[in-house]
């Protein structure tokens, strides 16, 4: 079940805590994808996205965020011409291939139809587009309090993520993750974050709050073997009829 998105809002820009996870998933993303390899992309992001796309404003072709109607949406970026959409979870407004990049958060894991938001994901990529999805991590800390959005979306692992988009054509490239510290709004954690991210990021990412991970859409092959089969008793629809030279057809 998808959060409001005034909930949403407020947390990441009216908390510390929620300024924190802003800024450690972003960082984040940004490893991922450098802003400047996005110049003259489309870049796109579905659910609750937008607190990761401003580093790609300046140099992407095209950014926009998509926010899914049972969430609700909200005018982004502050300041300057609006670029975020309503829409149906199972029906973008973007044109089939038109994406180059595909971020999700808030998306895959709240939404009710997981498999078919995968398919519109891999019908607006084009051939090579890559896909991060922003997920609860199972065995991390923030999937385990509803203090924070992350604890009300269904968690993943990274096994069962990548299960789940190999069936929809994407292949893995890589994974991370981010929000090592505790989800706490208590001083020493907050002011600490940013030690927690990078001894995070050394050690494992299995102690993640949330796992980021990196696909690639492929192409589709068709599935099956080729059979020919001829009939074994053909029907003979000329037989008995005259040819011109005479002779019945079929003789």
């Amino acid at each position: 079940m998808h959060l409001d998105v005034l909930d949403l809002r407020n947390f990441y820009y009216k908390t510390r805590l929620g300024r924190v996870a802003q800024r450690a998933i972003r960082e984040q993303l940004v490893r991922f994808w450098p802003p400047a390899e996005s110049r003259g992309q489309t870049v796109v992001g579905f659910g609750f996205a937008v607190p990761l796309l401003r580093p790609y404003l300046a140099e992407s072709r095209r950014v926009v965020a998509l926010m899914p109607a049972p969430q609700g949406v909200m005018p982004w970026p502050g300041g300057r011409p609006n670029i975020s959409a309503l829409c149906e979870e199972m029906q973008w407004p973007l044109d089939t291939g038109s994406v180059d990049r595909l971020v999700l958060m808030h998306g895959l894991d709240t939404t009710d139809h997981p498999g078919a938001v995968l398919e519109e994901c891999y019908r607006v990529l084009g051939p090579g587009g890559r896909l991060t999805v922003v997920v609860p991590n199972r065995s991390g800390l923030w999937a385990r309090r509803d203090v924070t959005p992350f604890g009300y979306g269904r968690p993943y692992s990274v096994g069962q993520l990548e299960e789940q988009l190999l069936r929809q054509n994407f292949r893995l490239e890589r994974h991370g993750a981010a929000l090592y510290g505790p989800p706490s709004t208590r001083r020493f954690w907050l002011r600490s974050s940013g030690l927690w991210e990078n001894v995070g990021r050394k050690v494992t990412s299995l102690a993640g709050g949330v796992l980021m991970v990196e696909f690639t859409k492929t192409q589709q092959t068709p599935r099956g073997t080729t059979v020919r089969e001829s009939a074994r008793y053909p029907l003979r629809i000329l037989e008995g009829i005259p040819s011109p030279g005479g002779e019945p057809a079929g003789v």
